[in-house]
């Protein structure tokens, strides 16, 4: 490709509204145009990045066994309405209306849309397993759009779903396709770790995250760096903190502490580790008549270390807390303490309300905790004496780094990454709701079981530049940039021999199968290098009438702070090395 065939279009500055790195790259290296609030134009350099991603992912989808097919993005609402999401998922699906007043929505994905093809298609055990993957445009009605392509509301995604006779089955299918996303993002050239997950919404038992790992990344991954530990940060098991309950020492006493209504402030006034302190968190559940008014309530009270935080994701696996719950009124909290929030704890209750502790909590003698009234604490706490053993026992809280990994093998780490990928086994989950079954060997119908596989093929563009980039601009792994290499000419219309050697290091590149650009457009030698620094091309090659002259050009990867000088004859062996061609 020749540049002056191309569209180049860079800008000097960002717009105003691009937040973060990756946003104001990709719109200042002219790779995406802003159409409304979180929709965007894919310009030609951007599409290129977009092309190769498809590339490798339908390579290694394929070379899984794989099948492609393509979805449509409008679905009639009738196949999301047997599975009951087309009312639960909420305001994010996308919901639309034809002339004749029928209901459809825009696609966020297609759990429901595969499993009616399956229901209809896979009727016998020797169909099965059967992988069918595609990649298409989705839809999601993002309250708040931002970080450009990170969460924009209109993304391409490519989205895989598998078919399988029993449990054991699916499982070799799950294993499959996580070996396959595996060389996937080997192959784009990223740093990246694939962490147990929570399913969330979406449904199903066994998930991993494939996370991008970037500073600037949202989600919070949990690993330990002398094993294979790895996790999200809402699902990462955090094990009990001291080896056992020790006696207690202290007797209960209530202490004034006028004012301080957080653990940090108490600590300070009492002179104690903040670990020796207990935090209080109160939680309410509803359990709803037919009428779906509330016919009763049931408060609960959480309690973790005074340094640690509550999560809710693992809050929400207790049992009697797995229907939903809400974070209690003050009214509530009032009618059953006694006392505004601040000095709350398990002991003086004024209603009896259901106490869960988390598993360090459980184990703590003498601790502090809230005396359910205003300005004081009970300092000197213990289980058995003082108060009765919780009622659950369980891990709510966030780890740390610094705690135990739970498989025993080292200390954990926490680092950001940007969730890329998402690999869940759904089991029935769907099949059920759509009544999508098969025959069996003795001719019995029994429900498919499911997996399903999702990667954000254009959010990869956006983490590979969170991941990858410096103050000249973006910085892109050879397998996904726009171009893989560059050549840059100075001068070419006033030289023919800088002309010629452009031309014919362009042909020799291309015969080798390089992805090359040469840029024929005449610009300063400053502005054409700022150009290609700004997109991230990975390889520069820079021809001058005076190297000509010494039989040299000047060879510059991207991640090199200067050139280096190469003779025109090596130039050609050096990228092959390189590029490992």
């Amino acid at each position: 490709m020749k540049a002056s065939q191309f569209f180049v279009s860079t800008l000097k500055e960002a717009p105003a509204d691009a937040e973060v790195v990756s946003h104001r790259l990709m719109m200042r290296a002219g790779m995406i145009k802003r159409l409304g609030a979180g929709i965007y134009n894919y310009m030609p350099m951007g599409l290129r990045v977009i092309r190769k991603v498809e590339k490798i992912i339908r390579e290694e989808m394929d070379a899984a066994g794989a099948v492609e097919c393509l979805m449509p993005v409008i679905q009639p609402a009738e196949l999301w309405q047997e599975t009951g999401r087309f009312d639960k998922m909420g305001p994010e699906l996308l919901r639309v209306k034809d002339r004749h007043g029928r209901d459809f929505i825009v696609q966020p994905t297609s759990e429901e849309v595969i499993t009616d093809i399956a229901r209809q298609e896979l009727r016998s055990y020797r169909q099965l397993p059967k992988n069918f993957y595609h990649i298409q445009t989705k839809f999601r009605d993002e309250r708040r759009p931002r970080f450009g392509l990170m969460r924009g509301r209109e993304f391409t995604m490519k989205d895989a779903y598998s078919f399988d006779r029993d449990v054991e089955a699916a499982g070799r299918s799950y294993d499959n396709m996580y070996a396959a996303y595996c060389k996937i993002f080997d192959r784009f050239g990223l740093q990246y770790r694939a962490v147990a997950a929570d399913t969330g919404a979406i449904g199903g038992d066994r998930s991993h995250e494939f996370q991008v790992i970037a500073d600037t990344g949202e989600d919070a991954i949990v690993y330990c760096p002398t094993s294979d530990y790895a996790a999200n940060i809402e699902l990462a098991e955090a094990v009990a903190l001291l080896p056992g309950r020790a006696d207690a020492l202290q007797a209960l006493a209530k202490t004034p502490t006028p004012g301080k209504a957080t653990c940090e402030e108490v600590a300070l006034l009492l002179g104690l580790p903040l670990a020796q302190t207990v935090k209080s968190l109160v939680l309410a559940t509803d359990e709803l008549d037919k009428d779906g008014a509330v016919a009763k309530t049931q408060v609960w009270l959480l309690l973790v270390r005074g340094d640690h935080d509550l999560n809710e994701v693992k809050a929400g696996k207790v049992e009697g807390l797995k229907g939903g719950f809400r974070f209690a009124t003050a009214g509530e909290i009032v009618d059953h303490f006694g006392c505004k929030p601040g000095y709350l704890g398990p002991i003086g209750l004024k209603k009896p309300v259901k106490i869960v502790a988390d598993r360090t909590v459980a184990v703590m003698s003498d601790f502090v905790c809230g005396a359910n009234e205003a300005d004081f604490h009970l300092t000197g706490v213990n289980w058995g004496r003082d108060l009765p053993e919780p009622d659950v026992i369980a891990d709510i809280r966030n780890v740390v780094a610094g705690d135990p990994s739970p498989d025993g093998q080292g200390l954990l780490a926490i680092q950001r990454g940007i969730e890329v990928g998402h690999v869940f086994y759904l089991g029935t989950k769907y099949s059920a709701a759509m009544n999508a079954t098969f025959l069996d060997e003795n001719g019995k119908p029994r429900l498919l079981e499911m997996g399903c596989y999702g990667i954000g093929v254009t959010r990869i563009l956006g983490a590979a530049i969170e991941q990858n980039h410096d103050a000249r601009g973006i910085i892109w792994p050879d397998a996904i940039a726009p171009f893989t290499a560059v050549i840059c000419p100075i001068g070419m219309d006033r030289s023919e021999e800088v002309k010629a050697a452009a031309h014919q290091l362009y042909d020799e590149l291309k015969a080798l199968g390089v992805d090359v650009l040469l840029d024929d457009r005449g610009e300063r030698p400053g502005a054409m290098f700022a150009d290609w620094e700004l997109i991230g091309v990975p390889h520069r090659v820079v021809l001058s009438d005076r190297g000509m002259k010494e039989g040299q050009v000047e060879y510059q990867g991207r991640r090199d702070e200067a050139a280096t000088k190469l003779a025109v004859s090596s130039v050609v062996g050096h990228l092959k090395g390189l590029l490992k061609l």
